[in-house]
């Protein structure tokens, strides 16, 4: 399984930006899958996962009213559209696969993890 992360770049605090992960996978909805984010001189940390039905999702209080999760199973791929970004959501973003389901992913249990996508966020 490969994750292909994209839609990063340089943004103004207050801006949006749509980070997509397509699966290679003929099963992508097997999986779980998620978001994690890494800020510079921080770890690793979970921004949001969804689950494989796409019926529930979850996200870190951080992020939570600014960011969504989606995925659309017939395209392999998963969304994250980041809404009223903060210089503080500058990080490298990264999508993973869990087949154990969303809570692993919340749990920060997870199968298969791609090349992140890098966000900055310029006050």
């Amino acid at each position: 399984v490969q994750l292909q992360a994209s839609g990063g770049g340089l943004v103004q605090a207050g801006g949006s930006l749509r980070l997509s992960c397509v699966v290679s996978a003929r099963t992508e909805s097997s999986y779980a899958m998620g978001w994690f984010r890494r800020a510079p001189g921080k770890e690793r940390e979970f921004v949001s996962g969804i689950a494989r039905s796409g019926s529930r999702t979850a996200y870190a209080d951080s992020v939570k009213g600014r960011f969504t999760i989606s995925r659309d199973n017939a395209k392999n791929t998963v969304y994250l559209q980041m809404n009223n970004l903060k210089p503080e959501d500058t990080a490298v973003y990264y999508c993973v696969a869990a087949r154990g389901g969303i809570d692993y992913i919340v749990r920060s249990v997870y199968d298969y993890w791609g090349q992140g996508t890098r966000v900055t966020v310029s006050s």
